[in-house]
């Protein structure tokens, strides 16, 4: 699922690069708004609510839409609907700073939050800085295109792994390349291959490092948390995403070479590997 992001920037990356050319960048935004439009009915249509949602609503309709999911699964029918499991009590935020669990909210929390800023870095720089080269504006969404085919190999290879090696040491692993990656970036380069040719490498690394720790919060907390802790990591650490582009502008405006900027924000990936060293026992029970 996560390698579907870098996949959509591929396919935004190409369009934006036609209509830069032909139309100026405002037709990209009209493009996008098009685009989510279009995906409005096909996700009406084409994505199912769950069987275990429509079981505990118990529905007059809900046997028949669970039997053509069943079906589009390949499974077999079923012949009347199970009692709906009991309601759980309400999990309230405050169960994930028990004591138990005070150790990894906080490290993925924070790893989360400092990898966050470090892969929304390169993200939203590029066409930036590759224009501030001196390439024109459509070779700059080549390149991006370039970091998201990294970005969609690193989650899948990433996937791939974790059925022969652990989830942490993987993620671990991907966040210490990210920062070197990024810094490498970060030292220029002489032309436009070896520039996305870093930002391959740069990409697969960050990427990596996202999906590891989406696994990482889904196999580190009980069932009745994941959910709960789930939305705490994610929503607390995408603040990364808008924290990203505006520190580096900053620094950037106070006079600061891409070199120095680059190696500060890849200092966020770092940041996140030793975060997850902090709650290592924990984390390499559960993954």
């Amino acid at each position: 699922m996560a390698g579907g992001y870098p996949v959509g920037t591929i396919v935004g990356g190409l369009a934006s690069a036609r209509l830069l050319t032909d139309h100026g960048w405002p037709a990209v935004f009209v493009f996008g708004g098009i685009a989510t439009l279009c995906f409005i009915p096909l996700v009406l249509l084409f994505a199912p609510e769950s069987i275990s949602f429509m079981i505990e609503q118990q529905r007059p309709d809900a046997m028949a839409r669970i039997n053509r999911v069943l079906g589009r699964m390949g499974r077999a029918a079923i012949d009347s609907l199970p009692a709906p499991a009991p309601k759980a009590p309400r999990i309230r935020l405050v169960a994930l700073f028990a004591p138990a669990f005070v150790p990894l909210t906080v490290a993925l929390t924070v790893a989360y939050l400092a990898h966050i800023m470090t892969f929304y870095f390169i993200l939203k720089w590029i066409p930036k800085i590759v224009v501030d080269m001196g390439f024109a504006p459509p070779l700059a969404a080549g390149v991006l295109i370039w970091a998201s085919i990294g970005g969609a190999s690193g989650a899948l290879l990433l996937g791939l792994l974790t059925t022969r090696l652990r989830v942490y040491t993987l993620t671990v692993v991907a966040m210490l390349a990210s920062t070197l990656a990024v810094i490498a970036f970060g030292r220029g380069q002489s032309d436009l291959a070896a520039l996305s040719l870093i930002a391959v490498i740069a990409g697969f690394a960050t990427n990596a490092g996202v999906v590891g720790l989406y696994a990482l919060v889904a196999s580190a907390f009980p069932t009745h948390l994941r959910a709960t802790a789930t939305g705490f990591v994610i929503g607390v650490g995408r603040g990364g995403s808008a924290l990203a582009p505006a520190l580096a502008g900053l620094l950037f405006k106070a006079g600061y070479g891409l070199p120095t900027v680059a190696a500060l924000m890849a200092l966020g990936s770092l940041l996140a590997a030793l975060a997850l060293f902090t709650a290592r026992r924990q984390l390499r029970a559960a993954a």
